[in-house]
């Protein structure tokens, strides 16, 4: 199904507001990264503090994706979203004019419930609008979009930075909320009517999130697109520490190797776009699950003695799955839950921030000074994406 079948809206302009939409996280948290010296220092509060303010983002992230789960299947997609979208902006506007740096710690707590609901809403809409086979094909698409957040995020708060003071970056982001704000409204159109949605109380709720957890069709390919999210987490965190002081990457060369990671996904979501053409989900699905396991292997068994440049194509190869189970495993999963999609949103999204914050948490506590802490969770990620989804795959 396209989404012209359905609604007065053409794909592109579907693909850029959605992807869009889903682009809060990166955005919201690698423009600002640099800044951490600047915002101590305007606080008067050491980097401990300010550091608090990403980790209160993502948890304001998992914790606002459980309500908007619910809030998009009673009201509609729009409604939650387009509060949401108010929420961000004006909370990346305060923040500007923020005194202290218990207020900016709370005002992020608030880009996060606001920003997440894109995130929710945007993945709801899509298993409105297609199938199993064509939601991959359109994730896929998305990440043309999705994709260059990670790659532009850092670099543009790093020349934001270089002529302006951290407040620019959120004036940024205010503006970007503002613009999503205005395309939700005027471009995205409504693709649950009222006849499909879910007017329950708190057991209504509680019972919805109940069906979807016991779904096993639906949390088998959940939950392997959680671990291979992992695999990536692992990556962003091993990476700084394998990159720079094991194979002494400059600071500058370690944001470009990290954006060709980064480019090495987007084009392999493109792959997998092709690749459904002519084969189903499921069937690419095991394929890069398959091929995942096998290239995590030969990173465990190589890594340590590998060159750089052999490194960051191992890294790559294996890595560009992501966005192949990631599309696939989605699509299959979200193709297994009736009339409480929204709420099977909010708990795939919660899933991946969980695993991908344990993965990330791993790498710091196995540290050891070699890589291995890195490629073993990342290998470790592939071996239980692969065992969720074949263990679940005939439910």
């Amino acid at each position: 199904m396209s989404p012209s079948q359905t609604v007065a809206i053409s794909s592109l302009g579907l693909t850029l507001i959605l992807g869009s939409l889903t682009a809060f996280a990166p955005l919201s948290t690698d423009m600002y990264l640099a800044s951490f010296s600047s915002l101590a220092e305007t606080f008067a509060a050491d980097e401990g503090r300010v550091q608090l303010s990403l980790s209160i983002f993502f948890f304001g992230l998992s914790v606002g994706q459980l309500i908007y789960g619910p809030l998009v299947d009673r009201f509609g997609r729009k409604p939650p979203l387009i509060a949401g979208l108010v929420i961000f902006t004006l909370a990346s506007a305060a923040i500007v004019v923020v005194p202290t740096v218990e207020g900016f710690i709370a005002l992020r707590l608030c880009q996060a419930l606001g920003g997440c609901a894109g995130m929710v809403a945007s993945r709801a809409i899509i298993a409105d609008l297609f199938d199993e086979r064509g939601s991959a094909r359109f994730l896929s698409e998305m990440m043309l979009v999705q994709g260059l957040a990670p790659i532009v995020a850092p670099l543009l708060g790093g020349y934001i930075l270089a002529v302006a003071p951290w407040e620019a970056i959120f004036v940024v982001l205010a503006l970007f909320g503002t613009g999503c704000l205005v395309a939700t409204v005027r471009g995205l159109p409504e693709t649950l009517p009222p006849e499909r949605r879910h007017a329950v109380g708190i057991g209504g709720v509680a019972r919805a999130f109940g069906e979807v957890l016991a779904n096993r069709a639906f949390m088998a390919p959940a939950l392997s697109g959680a671990f291979a999210a992992a695999c990536i987490f692992a990556f962003i965190t091993g990476s700084p520490f394998v990159y720079m002081h094991l194979h002494g990457v400059s600071q500058q060369h370690y944001g470009w190797l990290f954006g060709l990671n980064a480019c090495g996904m987007i084009v392999a979501s493109q792959v997998n776009r092709l690749l459904l053409r002519w084969f189903s989900t499921r069937r690419v699905m095991a394929g890069a699950l398959a091929f995942n396991v096998t290239m995590g292997v030969v990173l465990v068994v190589l890594a340590a003695s590998a060159p750089l440049p052999l490194l960051v194509a191992l890294l790559m190869l294996c890595l560009s799955t992501g966005p192949l189970i990631g599309a696939n495993s989605m699509a299959i999963a979200m193709s297994h839950i009736g009339g409480h999609r929204g709420t099977a949103s909010s708990v795939l999204g919660v899933m991946q921030f969980a695993v991908a914050s344990l993965a990330s948490a791993a790498v710091g506590l196995l540290h050891n000074g070699t890589v291995y802490p890195m490629v073993g969770i990342i290998l470790a990620g592939g071996i239980l994406a692969s065992l969720a989804y074949f263990t679940g795959r005939h439910a």
